[in-house]
């Protein structure tokens, strides 16, 4: 079975030789799970965050598992962007599968700069923008919880990288995640990635104290796959640019279900840190388990979710 696809964006097209994508934060820089699986398998690759500058992260613990899932803090550390394009992307399968640099700041201009620096990247497919960071500019206030400050970097990404395709991450953490999709779509994104992690904590009886040393962190893995499912399908039905889906992605059958409330790829975060081989493993079992469910057109399936209008 073919499922090879195109993500039809507004500026920039995003070609990717299956539905299956890793998530930032979960795959380190793809060089790391190398041994695992061969990486051009995939249909591409998110990096870990990337910055302007090296940043250390959070302190330790960052990490903590939780019942279905896991909290992190880790304060989105990375090498910075010049190491990333000069040390890393070199020896990425660039040529082969989708690299997608997945960037955050603090600033709308930094946005930009992160954004023009990448846009000469020929091994670089396209940009994923994490919006669910603090404004610095505006008090600290999230990018992603406010429709005007996601359209404004959208804005300025897609001025900064012509050349790129654009993804905006969105946050689940809103009142109505509908209402940011349709800002970025109309303030030039090409595809919209969805859900990043829900806001969460968790406590040590023992030493009475926080898990994390951050207090709070963001919460993934299965126990959001519900959240995720719902916001993916009120985004599908709010805009016309392609949706990436993830949260709780652990096998074919979960990324089908994404497929079918209208996500056109998926991305797997979580299930790196169950089994390192589980993104090559679900690319490798999607065709049979399509043929499992009669699903004989990827193309046609995806959407397809039937409900009564008056839910």
């Amino acid at each position: 079975m073919d499922l090879s696809l195109t993500l039809k964006g507004q500026v920039c097209d995003l070609h990717l030789k299956n539905p299956v994508l890793t998530a930032s934060g979960t795959f380190g820089y793809g060089l790391e799970f190398s041994t695992f699986g061969d990486l051009a398998t995939l249909g591409g690759l998110v990096v870990k965050g990337l910055s302007l500058k090296p940043r250390q992260g959070n302190a330790v613990p960052r990490i903590v598992e939780t019942t279905a899932g896991m909290l992190n803090a880790v304060g989105l550390q990375n090498d910075g962007v010049e190491v990333f394009c000069t040390e890393k992307l070199p020896r990425l399968p660039w040529r082969d599968t989708a690299i997608i640099a997945n960037i955050y700041a603090a600033s709308v201009e930094e946005f930009a700069a992160l954004a023009a620096r990448l846009d000469g990247e020929e091994g670089v497919a396209a940009l994923e923008v994490n919006v669910s960071c603090p404004n610095v500019k505006a008090g600290g206030a999230l990018f992603g919880q406010d429709a005007h400050l996601a359209a404004a970097v959208t804005s300025a990404v897609r001025a900064a990288a012509p050349h790129k395709h654009i993804m905006v991450k969105l946050s689940p953490n809103v009142t109505d995640i509908a209402l940011i999709a349709r800002s970025v779509e109309d303030a030039g994104a090409d595809s919209i990635s969805c859900i990043n992690t829900l806001l969460g904590m968790a406590v040590n009886l023992s030493t009475r104290r926080p898990a994390l040393a951050n207090v709070v962190g963001g919460l993934s893995g299965p126990a959001i796959k519900p959240v995720a499912l719902r916001c993916v399908w009120q985004v599908a039905q709010a805009v016309s640019v392609p949706v990436v889906g993830l949260g709780g992605i652990l096998s074919a059958e979960d990324a089908l279900e994404f497929l079918l409330v209208g996500a056109s790829a998926v991305q797997v975060g979580t299930g790196n840190f169950l089994r390192p081989d589980c993104a090559f493993a679900l690319a490798a079992e999607l065709p049979a388990a399509c043929e499992r469910l009669g699903i004989t057109d990827v193309t046609a399936f995806r959407g397809s979710l039937q409900w009564d209008t008056a839910c």
